[in-house]
């Protein structure tokens, strides 16, 4: 199997923040529906944050943001936050019912649930023809039905105070990108996901939007799951190209502070939109992708990741 080096060898991100401190206790609640007493109110006077996927990358940039802002951060995620002022509940999203189960669990500790982020994700690089079904299925399990399973989970959390929820997507979900069909394809459904949840609990106080980054210099590059020769057969060539093509894409973009940064704005604006990209370059490249015919995005398409 194909895959590239890391050579840092680490999970995190490329620089330490200077921001982790004294662990915190967080105040335990039981029963979910139940309305809050007076010493509750109390204890879930501050903020509540969720975020599945906090242990690296845009993950845990924002829960250090929300951390200065005074937040109590949870993060689900396999592994846990470096760092002793987040708590982390341990869940895998490949695992029917691990998210659901973690954030309810958060959800009852704190009280209520102010902001939801789903950061969690998985990409491979792989011909449609040859990808095998344990790979692909694994893949939306992780993008995007973890993500539907912590909206359903954090809606009645969300609704007590009015939440907001934010689904990580990306441009891959406006355009297509060689070799990683299963990704542009989750993070497309990732879109409208957001798009219906938010239709639906806007009447209850909440808003759902999706914010779309480019490509963004963290880890995931090294972390993909990439066909080699064997698995690949005749189109062998055109995925190291394309996957290569790709990688140089991410480590040269957006360093995964700038991602957010546009996560908390968007978190705080009073109106937000329900489908959003990171920077004025990448919302020009979408909307450029909305409004030129297909055969010629297309083609720019092939000629960005090297295909013929």
């Amino acid at each position: 199997m194909y895959k590239f080096p890391n050579p840092e060898h680490t999970s995190g991100m490329k620089q330490e923040s200077k921001m982790e401190s004294k662990a915190e206790e967080v105040p335990t609640r039981h029963k979910q529906e139940a309305p809050l007493s007076v010493s509750e109110h109390s204890m879930s006077a501050r903020k509540a944050a969720v975020i599945v996927g906090a242990s690296s990358g845009i993950g845990r940039e924002t829960a250090l943001r929300l951390l200065a802002r005074g937040f109590r951060v949870y993060n689900i995620s396999r592994t846990q936050f470096k760092g002793n002022r987040v708590k982390t509940i341990v869940a895998d999203a490949a695992i029917e019912g691990e998210i659901e189960r973690a954030v309810k669990e958060a959800g009852e500790e704190s009280g209520s649930i102010d902001l939801l982020i789903y950061s969690a994700g998985f990409s491979m690089a792989a011909p449609i023809e040859h990808a095998k079904s344990r790979d692909y299925r694994y893949l939306f399990e992780v993008n995007y039905f973890g993500a539907v399973e912590a909206i359903r989970a954090a809606a009645p959390f969300l609704k007590r105070r009015g939440g907001r929820a934010i689904l990580l997507g990306s441009l891959g979900g406006d355009m297509p990108i060689p070799y990683d069909c299963f990704y542009s394809s989750s993070k497309a459904a990732l879109e409208m996901l957001a798009r219906e949840a938010d239709l639906e609990l806007r009447p209850h106080g909440v808003r759902v939007s999706a914010i779309l980054p480019g490509g963004t210099s963290t880890n995931f590059t090294y972390s993909r799951r990439v066909y080699g020769e064997e698995e690949s057969l005749s189109y062998a060539p055109s995925v190291k190209r394309a996957s290569a093509a790709l990688a140089n894409m991410e480590q040269g973009g957006m360093n995964p502070s700038i991602v957010a940064d546009a996560v908390i704005k968007l978190a705080e604006k009073k109106n937000p939109p329900t489908v959003s990209a990171v920077g004025g370059k990448n919302n020009f490249a979408r909307y450029a992708m909305k409004v030129l015919p297909e055969r010629v995005t297309d083609w720019f398409v092939r000629k960005k990741f090297n295909q013929r």
